[in-house]
């Protein structure tokens, strides 16, 4: 939990659920749903959906759920085919979307602006994101998880805790042990998918 607690925006609540309660709670000074380790996982939140549809959820959760409306980001845990549970972001509100379809990035003290088709990975570079281009490599100031929240899901994809994907930029995926896989993108970088990504990544992909 200290690493998830890295890894998402600091007003993010977490919480974490089996297949039918909630295990662990953590609010954030922005939001809180006053939810308790033992509380059954009500019908309507985000961690419910991510339940019952065995996939990754986004939605915005209405008021008359569970007291506070919040915008809900829910990733199932899988065992093979079966769901053990799942971990859930619980935000004030929906992030904002991109205004454009690029991201500007830093690189040799000056700023590129580069489309989103061009992109090919991000990668985890501290607080900050590393991101590859067809032609560069530069920093952009969010961290991965806040730009995952801004970034097309058409055509991107977290396949580990320090990369997101551009779909379009695959040349081969590779079967690696534990259910896990190796993504050769086309510039030749190998990138692995964790067994925490891999079930969403093969559902995404239809393989």
């Amino acid at each position: 939990m200290e690493v998830i607690r890295d890894l998402v925006p600091k007003y993010t609540s977490i919480a974490v659920t089996n297949n039918q309660q909630y295990i662990y709670y953590q609010p954030s000074n922005q939001i809180d749903l006053k939810i308790k380790p033992g509380d059954r996982v009500r019908e309507g939140t985000a961690s419910h959906k991510a339940l019952s549809f065995h996939q990754k959820v986004s939605d915005y959760i209405e008021k008359d759920v569970l007291g506070i409306p919040y915008f809900g980001m829910s990733v199932p845990i899988l065992d093979g085919e079966k769901v053990r549970g799942c971990i859930t972001a619980i935000l004030p509100k929906k992030p904002l979307e991109f205004p454009t379809s690029f991201l500007t990035i830093k690189a040799n003290d000056r700023w590129y602006p580069v489309s989103f088709k061009n992109v090919m990975f991000l990668e985890a570079l501290s607080r900050k994101t590393n991101v590859h281009t067809e032609m560069m490599v530069g920093v952009h100031k969010l961290n991965l998880t806040e730009l995952e929240f801004y970034l097309p899901s058409d055509m991107f994809i977290r396949c580990h805790r320090s990369y997101i994907i551009n779909t379009h930029y695959i040349a081969e995926i590779h079967p690696e042990s534990h259910s896990t896989f190796l993504l050769l993108m086309k510039d030749g970088t190998r990138i692995p998918v964790s067994q925490t990504y891999s079930s969403q990544f093969r559902k995404i992909l239809h393989f």
